[in-house]
């Protein structure tokens, strides 16, 4: 028996793919990085099927990687050693909503905004918000976060449990129910993150908040990053609990503009948003007013209400839309790279330098409140010039984050595009994440190629 007629035995026909339109869809995410075909797309339904699925890929020694909707940036779940590609979709059921103990347990298929809708239901919400309508299993593998972790943390902080296919085929979990533990090693921070190097998500156990009684947003303008940067470094050693705080910088202004019609100054912006009750929030945009005033703030405008709230976040969540609007033919490589936030405006400053060197059109965009910032650099792919020119400024924008005591990856993940800044960011500990990754997959079938590379 063939290894295709040996899956067909674990799962039904119909769920087993090698069509080339839906090998094609699978073959790549959103980054510029080269695609490549998986040799069968499988879309199992339950934990069962994913374990068997593996005992059988780890028999016949087969690659595996885990797919979910191919939002990732960096190239993390493109087969490059072709395999198994298996397809969480199906698994999108949200199996238990705990409003007493604010978990939510879900299959890894379930979307953002599916958990988002359902949620709403009990009065909870969950903080991660990476911009696209991703997977959660996926968000978990790539330790996502997002515009509101300066208040409620990243992935890693709000994932209490997971169920994981391990390379033998074998189940664990990582954690359990309780709001906290000393025993054993943190299995939750090293598999959230592994990008599907480790293992498979089958299920996951999430923390989630109440939807605060009240929202403000706000809009702030300045004549420089340095004083933008400035004020927000301000506003949090004054203890002001900011739910959002959004750098987006004077090019990409001029593109939200364009996109959205909207009339704002063409200058370093802050968005704000702030979570809390109505005399809490009013005494807390005082002081923020304040305190931006005194670094050289030129307009500060707040929306209170829903409609005015959700005009000014579309307006900063479509500064990628609008890029790509506005430049026809051409695709975006979106770089990401988090620095202390007292490095932070040097850092964007230097940033833009490398893009008005390299004579592409980019933007750049931040999560300023815990110093990670993107550029937005519109490219066309078929060009190799302008690759080179966009992996000049990549290089660049890395090199001054690691020197400064930063990271390659804030949130996009390691994939393909920054493995090789692994060993000057880790030093000796990229060693550990080797054994372990040896360890947990000795045949290096999950996920290989990505993250790290066990030593031969």
């Amino acid at each position: 028996m063939g290894f295709l007629e040996a899956l067909k035995e674990i799962i039904p026909t119909e769920r087993v793919s090698t069509n080339e339109t839906i090998l094609q869809q699978h073959s790549s995410d959103e980054s510029y990085h080269t695609p490549h075909l998986p040799d069968v797309v499988l879309y199992p339904e339950n934990t069962e099927e994913v374990s068997q699925i593996v005992k059988l890929a780890d028999e016949w020694e087969v690659p595996v990687v885990s797919y979910g909707l191919g939002t990732s940036l960096e190239g993390s779940m493109i087969p490059h050693n072709g395999g198994i590609m298996i397809d969480f979709t199906l698994m999108n059921k949200i199996i238990e909503v705990r409003p007493e103990d604010f978990l939510v347990k879900i299959q890894p298929g379930v979307t953002r905004t599916q958990l988002e809708k359902e949620l709403r239901k009990y009065g909870l919400f969950f903080p991660v918000d990476p911009g696209a309508d991703a997977t959660l299993g996926g968000m978990a593998a790539t330790n996502a976060s997002g515009t509101t972790s300066v208040k409620y943390g990243i992935m890693r902080d709000n994932v209490r449990n997971l169920e994981v296919v391990l390379p033998n085929g074998n189940v664990i979990h990582t954690g359990n129910l309780a709001a906290k533990s000393s025993s054993g090693y943190h299995l939750n921070g090293l598999f959230v993150g592994s990008e599907g190097t480790l293992g498979c998500f089958t299920e996951l156990t999430l923390k989630v908040h109440g939807i605060p009684e009240h929202n403000m947003a706000g809009r702030a303008a300045f004549d420089t990053i340095d004083h933008a940067v400035e004020a927000v470094i301000n506003v949090l050693q004054a203890g002001i609990p900011v739910a959002r705080v959004e750098l987006v910088d004077e090019q990409s202004m001029r593109q939200i503009n364009a996109f959205s019609d909207t009339d704002y100054k063409e200058v370093p912006t802050l968005f704000f948003e702030f979570h809390g009750n109505e005399a809490g929030l009013e005494q807390d945009v005082v002081f923020t007013k304040e305190i931006i005033e005194d670094c050289n703030c030129r307009e500060f405008a707040f929306e209170s209400d829903t409609a005015g709230r959700n005009r000014l976040w579309e307006a900063r969540h479509n500064a990628a839309y609008a890029y790509l609007h506005g430049n026809p033919g051409k695709k975006q490589m979106v770089t990401d790279v988090c620095l202390p936030i007292s490095e932070l405006a040097g850092a964007i400053k230097d940033a833009r330098d490398a893009v008005d060197s390299s004579g592409l059109l980019g933007g750049i965009v931040g999560h300023v409140g815990d110093g990670n910032y993107h550029i937005l650099l519109m490219v066309d792919t078929e060009n190799p010039e302008d690759i080179k020119k966009a992996n000049v400024v990549n290089e660049r924008i890395v090199q001054y984050a690691l020197t400064r005591g930063g990271t390659c990856t804030g949130e996009h993940g390691v994939g393909i595009g920054k493995q090789k800044y692994q060993r000057q960011e880790h030093g000796g500990a990229l060693d550990v994440m080797q054994a372990i990754k040896a360890t947990i997959d000795p045949k290096g079938l999950f996920n290989p190629g990505k993250v790290v590379d066990i030593k031969s």
